[in-house]
């Protein structure tokens, strides 16, 4: 018999013909503005091939290829930090210490409040004035750290309090410290629940490095607008830019569909029904 947990509640019959009906109308509307919008570009001429034919140009790949780079760079390096300092986060709120758990919430409850631009605003022009002025990706990564540490420290924490207390409980009886059950019982089952919302948290962090143009780094929109100023192809240009974008968080959200769906993680096995003395239960096993 298996247990099934899960952060939200499961939309009954109503619930997901109503969810049938609004992703159906919504895919009508995107189909339509995609049409329109379409229609719009033929009319002003922005459909014509000799528009698009400088996208064949190999030297044109490259270049937008060194800022893709730079936006890989930068969401890996966040995604690591991000995820370290978010982990301490969580547990650190979930700490039974009175004044680490109230650090860790008021940072986190902070970080969420705070906007991501106002972050690299504070490393682009505050710290230089007080002698700290870092490298450029560093002025990107750095915020985007503090911002996304505080989404990935909540989405732990909620994947552990979404486990049953017996997990814990009965790692403490067999003699093993809280610092072990957390590291060898908690935490593996904890983070393994909740992978689909920390890859669906990459799509974000991902899409937050565009930011990057702010500090002049070299990320892919900031090459994009470059490329545009150059060609004179502003709508050609950010169109390919938003496909390349497109491609990656497609592939993040296809993964996060496909952890979601693999057996078995949701699943806990579920105490056994104790049959009252002298009957035995339906199906019981039977020591022998």
């Amino acid at each position: 018999m298996t247990a099934t947990l899960s952060l939200y509640d499961e939309p009954g019959p109503r619930a997901r013909r109503r969810i049938l009906l609004w992703s159906i109308l919504s895919a009508v509307v995107i189909v339509g503005l995609i049409v329109l919008a379409l229609m719009q570009f033929a009319s002003k001429g922005q459909l014509d091939g000799d528009r698009w034919a400088p996208f064949l140009d190999i030297a044109i790949w490259e270049y937008l290829g060194v800022g893709l780079l730079g936006t890989l760079q930068a969401a890996a390096l966040t995604a690591v930090l991000g995820f370290v300092l978010g982990l301490l986060l969580a547990l650190g709120r979930l700490s039974r210490v009175g004044w680490v758990s109230w650090f860790c919430t008021a940072y986190i409850e902070i970080a969420r409040t705070v906007p991501v631009l106002l972050l690299i605003y504070l490393m682009l022009f505050g710290l230089p004035q007080l002698g700290l002025n870092f490298p450029v990706l560093w002025k990107l990564v750095i915020p985007l750290t503090l911002a996304n540490s505080a989404a990935f420290a909540e989405i732990i924490r909620a994947g552990v309090l979404a486990l049953p207390h017996g997990q814990a409980e009965a790692g403490l009886s067999l003699g093993m410290t809280r610092w072990q059950v957390d590291r060898k019982v908690v935490l593996p089952q904890a983070l393994r629940f909740v992978a689909p919302s920390l890859v669906v948290q990459l799509v974000s962090l991902l899409k937050d490095t565009s930011l990057g143009y702010i500090v002049a780094f070299t990320e892919l929109l900031y090459r994009g607008q470059v490329l545009s100023t150059f060609n004179g192809l502003l709508i050609q240009t950010f169109v390919v830019v938003t496909a390349i974008f497109l491609a990656l968080n497609g592939s993040l959200s296809g993964l996060a569909a496909r952890l979601q769906k693999r057996p078995g993680r949701r699943s806990l096995a579920a105490p056994a029904k104790v049959a009252p003395a002298g009957l035995t239960a339906p199906n019981a096993p039977v020591d022998r």
